[in-house]
């Protein structure tokens, strides 16, 4: 009997330490699964619903504190029901006061066994769940208070113990960084966003043409892009427009696209070059004065012919660029492209020209607008084509917007458009 118990105590034992290694793994797993986000949204709401998988909680909630630290100013709330939330429906954003205010005003772990008995408890909004037990732990940025993590109701209808507490005081340990993380992770992509916008020109007045761009960097932080466009007025109702992409995401692809796009403002001034004729002196020039990486690029002018317009363009191992008719037709200008600056500054440039009808659209972009590392690019640039010939009816400046919005690339590199409109007949 003495040996049966001792073998019985040493099971209960054994089954006690394996089921600690196995919250420890999931807390090992929670805190990976935290740092892998990069938006500070999702990563307050992963913080939630994985503090919750943890001690098998039904429902979860963050309060972030304001400035002050005296009030919430965001509830990021999880485990309600469709028709929870539409009882709270009109329900403003809790005020920190009760249970809440409670852990704002004691920052300590609170574990609650019966809410509405508690000194602090205020009672709960119409429509709010009716709850009973909570496990309060507070989440510190930089040693300051952030917010509260707030979880409730165990679905296996037990109070939140000592063991619960822990695994969720470690995990908001471990939240804190992560939201500290991106908050640098933010402000190093904003900054290179900002870096990459001051070299982008601001479009001038174009008339009698009209156009608009826009740039969005890279998912990924730090990356800074080589993607740039222009567009310029030349005499004789003349313009010249311009987009490509140095290879690279690094200080020197961005200041390689600058110097390119610098060199190519001067080139194209010379009136009797054709767009191929000015690719290949750029690309001679670039190859006697600098060390810039891999560039490709397409240059276009348009140009009156009568009571049409002509576009006389080459390209230097760029996707080709968009036609949409004034009836909404969609097709790519595809012609031989050339070599990328960069590779051989001897080869010749091909020159390519078609006539353009009034109310035509004319878009220029870079490959990160169509890539998806999940299918081939002629699936995306066939998506960006049905995407065009939805949004052309709008503004250019919505028009480019919306295919930005839309685009059927991963988001992994930056991308560039610029959409180029004829006068009306």
């Amino acid at each position: 009997m003495r040996l049966r118990t001792e073998l019985s105590r040493i099971d209960e034992q054994l089954r006690a330490l394996l089921h600690a290694m196995d919250r420890m793994q999931d807390l090992l797993d929670a805190v990976v699964a935290i740092s892998r986000e990069v938006e500070l949204t999702a990563v307050l709401h992963r913080i939630v619903t994985t503090a919750m998988d943890l001690v098998g909680a039904r429902y979860g909630a963050l309060g972030v504190l304001n400035r002050s630290g005296e009030r919430l100013e965001e509830f990021i709330t999880a485990g309600l029901s469709e028709q929870e939330h539409l009882d709270l429906t009109g329900t403003d954003l809790p005020r920190g006061l009760g249970v809440l205010g409670h852990l704002i005003s004691h920052p300590e772990p609170l574990r609650v066994d019966d809410i509405p008995a508690h000194p602090s408890s205020a009672g709960f909004p119409p429509g709010h769940p009716h709850l009973r037990t909570l496990l309060g732990v507070a989440i510190s940025v930089r040693g300051e208070i952030y917010g509260d993590l707030y979880l409730s109701e165990r679905r296996d209808g037990q109070p939140f113990d000592i063991h619960d507490q822990n695994v969720v005081t470690a995990l908001a340990s471990a939240a804190g960084i992560a939201i500290e993380n991106v908050r640098l992770f933010e402000q190093v992509r904003v900054g290179a966003e900002q870096f990459q916008r001051l070299l982008l020109p601001v479009l001038p007045d174009l008339r009698p043409f009209t156009a608009a761009a826009v740039y969005r960097p890279a998912a990924e932080p730090s990356k800074l892009g080589g993607d740039w466009y222009d567009a310029i007025s030349l005499p004789g109702d003349v313009m010249a427009v311009v987009i490509g992409d140095v290879v690279g995401h690094n200080l020197e692809a961005a200041a390689a696209m600058a110097s390119t796009r610098n060199m190519l403002r001067a080139l194209l001034f010379d009136p009797g070059s054709t767009p191929g004729a000015v690719l290949a002196r750029l690309d001679r020039t670039l190859q006697a004065i600098t060390t810039n990486p891999v560039t490709t690029t397409a240059l276009a002018r348009i140009e009156p012919e009568g009571p049409v317009w002509r576009m006389r363009w080459s390209t230097a191992g760029h996707v080709p660029p968009l036609l949409i008719t004034p009836e909404g037709r969609a097709e790519y200008l595809s012609a031989e492209p050339g070599l990328p600056l960069g590779v051989d500054p001897e080869e010749p440039r091909p020159d390519h020209s078609r006539v353009l009808p009034p109310g035509a659209t004319v878009v220029f972009f870079t490959d990160g607008l169509v890539e998806h590392p999940a299918h081939a690019i002629d699936e995306g640039l066939d998506e960006l084509a049905e995407l065009a010939t939805v949004h052309v009816v709008r503004s250019l400046h919505d028009f480019v917007r919306a295919l930005a919005d839309n685009h059927p690339s991963d988001g992994h590199d930056d991308m560039a458009v610029l959409a180029v409109r004829t006068p009306p007949a």
